[in-house]
């Protein structure tokens, strides 16, 4: 006869054998597998193994016969199931063979049917309309199947009933199907919802493209728990759903608003060309390419251009997409964006400062009383509210003294620009000081802290481009300041750079010279110096970042349409 062991502390009913060991955890369960074996038990790993007691042995057998009792219930629930589902898929079997039976055609003596967008329909109630799109949601309720519709404008609920909703189309139908459905726009009963405020009876219907189901179905391939480089691969599915689109669809809304706003400002419009062979920003970040045997890049930024049509154009800006080969991860970098510059005339410095305020200001408002843009920012960032004005204006000086009455530190480095550590491995934190790089963190907490927009200003020319102005009249043997200026945004940080142009040649001729920048290329830049110069400034607006601001977006990798960042060009 075999021994059992039993160890109620460390065994397993699981995995357990029955051996010293792999013990089981519980006498009922050693009786019920081996009911003729003889048993040894313990209450824990340090105890000794031994016999039962006749007592523990009699509640042991009770136990077993209800593992038998519930293994029997199991196998008989598990037959039931197997049985009626068998059942299903005869009867789902059946259904389908009846389905093809049936062919749908458009009942002649219906009124015609008018083609509309889902977003043009309310004008159309009580009449026969014809729409196209992709199944948003699916749902089959007692033989009746609801459809919410999309079709890029807005979404429709659609009911099929009767013989609509019986054809094999019908009952083999999946999400994000393209489909063509017809049939009476009717308001939605009073107490229920519905996009629109109606829905499409349909009465007559068809599959466009049918989208696979089983493994290849598209929540199988994408859903809400997808991690972030299944949703990057898979980007092109991810705009399908409503949030994605909401926030694509308000960068549109916020382009037009920014052009109603700069043309109600008097500026106009231009082009600037990608292809360069000009830096703006520094050689380290330029993308490079051989362009038919000579070197070009990828613009870094178009205000050089945007200065050369001051003369002929008056104020210009552009919107165009802009390069930088910054090997940097953050939520807010991206390596191909949309950049907004836009060049003045004939301003000071604060000119340039209230005109970035105005624009932004004008071009909110005009967001906000707009019903379709209000309702994007509505569902996207429901707590919205617009900055109020004036902006809040501090010094580069003033905020390392506010960073440091603060107690925000930045990490130590050393002159090669390497992180000093601690012996722990730790960064070294340290205060900071007039003339460091405020750091992004820093400056995005001081921002937060803050919670207001805020123009930080006068930034020292060693941090700055070679083109930015200085201020004017500085003495003494310290640094030297930029008419320069970044505009902050709680929770994003930077969203504008921008500031005064040096205006007299040979100064800018200095300034090429100090950054060691042949001048040659840039004849034509320095041209405008030469041929009428005036005080003029400009500045730089990223586009995701504003937006990722306004639609309360953790990255800007979600305000992009296909965004791009190191290591990221597909698809």
């Amino acid at each position: 006869m075999s021994t059992i062991h039993i160890d109620e502390a460390a065994g397993s009913d699981d995995t357990g054998k029955g051996t010293p060991e792999l013990p089981y955890q519980s006498l009922a369960f050693a009786v019920y597998s081996h009911p003729t074996a003889s048993y040894l038990i313990r209450k824990d790993s340090a105890g000794t193994y031994e016999e039962p007691t006749q007592s523990a042995l009699k509640k042991a057998k009770k136990g077993a016969d209800g593992i038998e009792k519930k293994k029997k219930k199991a196998e008989e629930l598990a037959e039931r199931e197997a049985k009626e589902k068998k059942e299903e898929r005869e009867r789902r079997e059946k259904l389908l063979e009846e389905s093809k039976k049936i062919v749908l055609q458009e009942d002649p003596a219906l009124p015609a049917a008018k083609k509309a967008k889902l977003s043009k329909l309310t004008d159309l109630r009580g009449s026969r309309v014809r729409v196209n799109g992709w199944v948003h949601r699916l749902r089959d309720q007692k033989g009746i199947i609801f459809i919410v519709l999309r079709d890029g404008t807005g979404y429709l609920q659609c009911i099929l009933s009767g013989q609509v909703s019986q054809t094999y189309d019908a009952l083999t139908l999946t999400l994000e199907s393209s489909v063509e459905l017809t049939g009476t726009l009717q308001p939605v009963p009073e107490g229920k919802t519905a996009p629109g405020g109606h829905e499409l009876v349909v009465d007559f219907w068809k599959v466009l493209g049918a989208a696979p189901g089983a493994e290849d179905a598209f929540t199988n391939r994408l859903n809400e728990k997808s991690d972030a480089s299944i949703q990057a691969d898979l980007r092109h599915l991810v705009l399908r759903g409503e949030t994605a689109s909401a926030i694509l669809k308000l960068r549109a809304a916020l382009l037009s608003a920014f052009r109603q706003s700069y043309d109600a400002n008097n500026l106009i419009e231009v082009t600037p060309p990608c292809l360069v062979q000009t830096q703006v920003e520094g050689g380290a970040t330029l993308f490079a390419l051989n362009y038919y045997g000579q070197p070009a890049f990828l613009t870094q930024s178009s205000q050089l251009y945007l200065e050369t049509c001051l003369p002929s154009l008056g104020d210009v800006f552009c919107i165009q997409e802009s390069f930088r080969a910054e090997n940097s991860h953050t939520r807010r970098h991206l390596s191909e964006y949309t950049h907004l510059e836009a060049e003045l005339a004939f301003i000071n410095f604060d000119d340039l400062m209230t005109h970035i305020e105005s624009i932004i200001c004008e071009t909110i408002d005009r967001l906000l009383e707009n019903p379709t843009s209000a309702a994007l920012i509505k569902q996207l960032n429901p707590n919205f509210t617009k900055p109020a004005r004036p902006f809040t204006r501090l010094s580069y000086v003033d905020a390392i003294k506010w960073l440091n009455e603060h107690g925000i530190q930045h990490e130590a480095e050393d002159a090669e620009g390497n992180v000093i550590k601690d012996e722990a491995g730790n960064p070294k934190m340290v205060d900071h000081a007039v003339g460091d790089d405020i750091a992004e963190a820093a400056e995005r907490r001081m921002t937060d802290i803050l919670g207001t927009p805020v123009f930080l200003h006068g930034f020292p020319a060693e941090l700055k481009a070679f083109y930015m102005k200085k201020i004017p009249n500085q003495g003494g043997d310290g640094p030297v300041f930029t008419e320069s200026c970044d505009l902050l945004m709680p929770n994003v940080g930077e969203i504008v750079g921008g500031s005064m142009r040096i205006a007299d040649m040979e100064e800018l001729l200095a300034a090429y010279k100090r950054e060691g920048i042949d001048p040659s290329p840039y004849y034509w830049f320095t041209d405008q110096r030469k041929y009428g110069t005036c005080e003029h400034g400009g500045y730089g607006l990223g586009v995701e970042r504003l937006l990722a601001w306004l639609a309360n977006r953790y990255t800007v990798r979600e305000c992009s349409l296909y965004p791009r960042w190191p290591g990221r060009a597909t698809p």
